[in-house]
């Protein structure tokens, strides 16, 4: 099983919820450069290239739950 940090799960939420990378420093006080590392961490760590195939797999994972798509 993947682990990732809360930080890392908070910005798959909203990655998921749709949110642009500038709504996602918004929302958590961090810079847009912060957000882009924050991501490409993540697609390393989940093997993806965008953030659809990061959501699916996250899902996929029960990392995050499917409700949270709009």
């Amino acid at each position: 099983m993947l682990k990732v940090t809360e930080r890392e799960l908070e910005i798959l939420n909203l990655v998921a919820e749709g949110k642009t990378n500038s709504e996602i420093g918004n929302c958590l006080y961090i810079s847009i450069h912060t957000v882009k590392a924050y991501l490409e961490k993540l697609y390393e760590k989940f093997e993806v290239r965008n953030r659809v195939q990061l959501v699916i797999k996250a899902i996929q994972l029960q990392i995050i739950n499917q409700d949270n798509i709009h």
